[in-house]
C-alpha cells in the first residue's frame, strides 16, 4: 500500500504511510543477526553488546520512513512530514523529524512519476507540480510494482483539491476555442 487515508473530510485530508512488512522483516532480520551473534558468541560482555547495538543500528537505518501528508483547505496550506527512527536515534530524539509546508493555491498539477531503482525494477510515487516550477514528492520513498495504488492516491489528491474540475474547463476552454477558429477559416470545395 502507497498511503492510507487517516481522516478526510471536505476540508481536510490526512494521508499517512509507515514502514511495510518487507521493511519490518529486514528490521528483524537483522537485529536477529545481532542477537543470534551475541548469544552464541563466547566474547565478553562489551562484544556481545557491540553486536546487538551494530545490527540494532544497522536495522534501524534501513527501516522505511513513516509519512504524513496533511492538507488543508481552511489553513490553504499542505505540510508534508518525514519521521526517521534512525536519525532519531542518532541524535538523542532532536531530530529525525523533517516538514514542508506549502500553499495549496500553489500546486497545479499532481502526477505519477516512474522511478527506476537499481536491482529492483521500476518504482512509483507521486509527485506535486508548483506554479513555480518547483516538484516534490509526496513521500520520499517509491512503492515497488503498485503503479494503481500510487494513481489512486493522485487521483484522490486530485479530486480533493479540484484540479480535475480546473483541466476539464481549461479543455472546454480550448476546445471552443479551436472550434470557432476552424469555422472563421474557408472551406475548401473539391
Amino acid at each position: 500500500m502507497y498511503m492510507l487515508v487517516e481522516n478526510r473530510t471536505s476540508s481536510h485530508l490526512h494521508l499517512k504511510r509507515s514502514p511495510g512488512i518487507r521493511s519490518w522483516s529486514l528490521f528483524v532480520g537483522i537485529a536477529s543477526i545481532g542477537l543470534a551473534a551475541a548469544y552464541y558468541s563466547a566474547d565478553s560482555l562489551a562484544w556481545k553488546l557491540f553486536y546487538v547495538a551494530g545490527c540494532f543500528f544497522v536495522a534501524a537505518q534501513n527501516l522505511e520512513q513513516w509519512e504524513e501528508a496533511v492538507f488543508d483547505k481552511k489553513k490553504g496550506t499542505v505540510c508534508l512530514k518525514t519521521f526517521n527512527l534512525y536519525k532519531k536515534i542518532l541524535t538523542f530524539s532532536k531530530g529525525g523529524n523533517e516538514q514542508v509546508v506549502a500553499l495549496l493555491n500553489e500546486i497545479r498539477d499532481v502526477n505519477v512519476e516512474e522511478e527506476t531503482v537499481r536491482y529492483f525494477g521500476k518504482g512509483y510515487l507521486v509527485v506535486l507540480r508548483f506554479v513555480t516550477g518547483f516538484s516534490h514528492p509526496l513521500t520520499q520513498s517509491a512503492v515497488f510494482s503498485c503503479r494503481s495504488d500510487v494513481q489512486a492516491v493522485a487521483k484522490l489528491v486530485t479530486s480533493f483539491l479540484g484540479l480535475d474540475r480546473v483541466e476539464s474547463r481549461q479543455d472546454l476552454s480550448q476546445s471552443s476555442e479551436t472550434e470557432g477558429s476552424d469555422a472563421d477559416e474557408p472551406q475548401d470545395k473539391y
